[in-house]
């Protein structure tokens, strides 16, 4: 592998000479950002690098959910976290996916408003019965978010549609829907490659300094000086942005073959959204199970773990396709960003150094707005 030093003078020139603002990970984040900084400024050189030689976190392993809450996720933050700030979250989140789809286009993120169901088992009756008695409070504060009347409903017949075993109930949410995140992140890597941004490929950045005015950024092929620098590599951070309230938090997924006659369609959040699955190519994928071991699950390394693979497989043919011969295609991992709180850091570290991370898992829904708000902070 070539090094800085060993590129010849019209890779030099071409590629990193003269760059103005250098944007780090290739994700949602990152190319929300890079494409608004060339909106911003037309005539400036944008670059994002990426460590690997496809985009590494979780914009490219997630789920494809587009989601902003669930009714048992809001009962639960609504205990400990004041109404003013869940709402705000909540504003965030659904915003952000409206501005996603304006950005995108719903054609290209192959979005589908199937709705979404919060499943309840025999185990959440405490849950259900606060949640349920909560339903009207929700639907009146989604109501001066959204505009519309009714969001969230009991569903008792989930289970009799979909087949699933030991849901004796769920809690529908009528706005939710589903991208295709390959679509997402293949049409997000197009539109900033026509606004002008230009994109490295593994560059993984090891250090952000300062020299003679300039910021000066080490990755495994050398230095590159630049005049600002973004980072949005969220779970992946904590190197770069040390002082900062965030942690990586691995989660597992599966993807089964395809399924004959599949009913299932639309998205699920099981057992508080530790748990999540839905519909995509006649197959179900299926990922969760941090809670399991938190410790475990609190670090960057893209590795699967049998207990919590196990655990996957035992909710897949169990209670989402019981009595069904069912066939694992692939498995793997993503990183996401997390901590004390939900709220996304969007924040100016030093001069010329601005960071957009901790998306808690909400990647697809806050991302292109928190690339678009490091913008606003210059």
């Amino acid at each position: 592998m070539l090094n800085h030093q060993q590129l010849s003078y019209w890779e030099r020139k071409t590629f990193l000479k003269d760059i103005d603002y250098i944007v780090i990970g290739a994700g949602i984040v990152g190319f929300s950002c890079a494409y608004h900084l060339k909106e911003k400024f037309p005539s400036a050189k944008v670059v994002v690098l990426e460590r690997g030689y496809l985009p590494t976190g979780a914009s490219s392993k997630n789920a494809g959910f587009a989601c902003f809450g669930s009714p048992t996720e809001l009962w639960d933050d609504l205990s400990h976290i004041s109404e003013d700030e869940v709402w705000s979250t909540v504003e965030k989140r659904y915003k952000g996916l409206e501005y996603l789809r304006k950005l995108i286009g719903d054609n290209n993120l192959r979005f589908e408003q199937n709705g979404s169901w919060d499943l309840i088992t025999d185990q959440n009756s405490l849950t259900y019965q606060e949640t349920l008695a909560l339903l009207p409070k929700l639907n009146r504060s989604l109501k001066e978010i959204t505009g519309i009347d009714t969001t969230y409903s009991e569903d008792r017949e989930v289970s009799s549609r979909f087949g699933f075993k030991n849901i004796p109930t769920s809690f529908y949410n009528k706005l939710e829907a589903q991208i295709d995140t390959s679509y997402l992140n293949k049409h997000f890597y197009l539109k900033a490659l026509q606004s002008g941004v230009e994109v490295l490929f593994d560059h993984e950045v090891l250090e952000i300094s300062e020299k003679n005015g300039k910021r000066v950024v080490s990755s495994n092929h050398g230095e590159i000086n630049c005049r600002g620098v973004f980072i949005t590599t969220n779970g992946l951070a904590k190197s770069l942005t040390k002082d900062i309230d965030v942690k990586p938090a691995r989660a597992q997924v599966l993807i089964t073959k395809p399924i004959e006659g599949l009913k299932i369609k639309g998205t699920f959040h099981y057992d508080m959204g530790y748990y999540y699955f839905r519909n995509i190519d006649n197959r179900i994928l299926l990922g969760g199970g941090r809670n399991l071991d938190f410790e475990g699950e609190t670090t960057d390394q893209f590795a699967l773990t049998e207990p919590i693979l196990n655990k996957l497989n035992e909710l897949l043919t169990t209670t989402i396709l019981p009595s069904q011969h069912v066939e694992i295609e692939h498995q793997w991992a993503g990183i996401m960003g997390v901590g004390q709180n939900k709220r996304p850091i969007i924040k100016e570290l030093q001069p010329g150094v601005i960071c957009g991370v901790r998306m808690g898992g909400m990647g697809v829904a806050i991302g292109s707005l928190v690339g678009k708000e490091m913008v606003e902070l210059m």
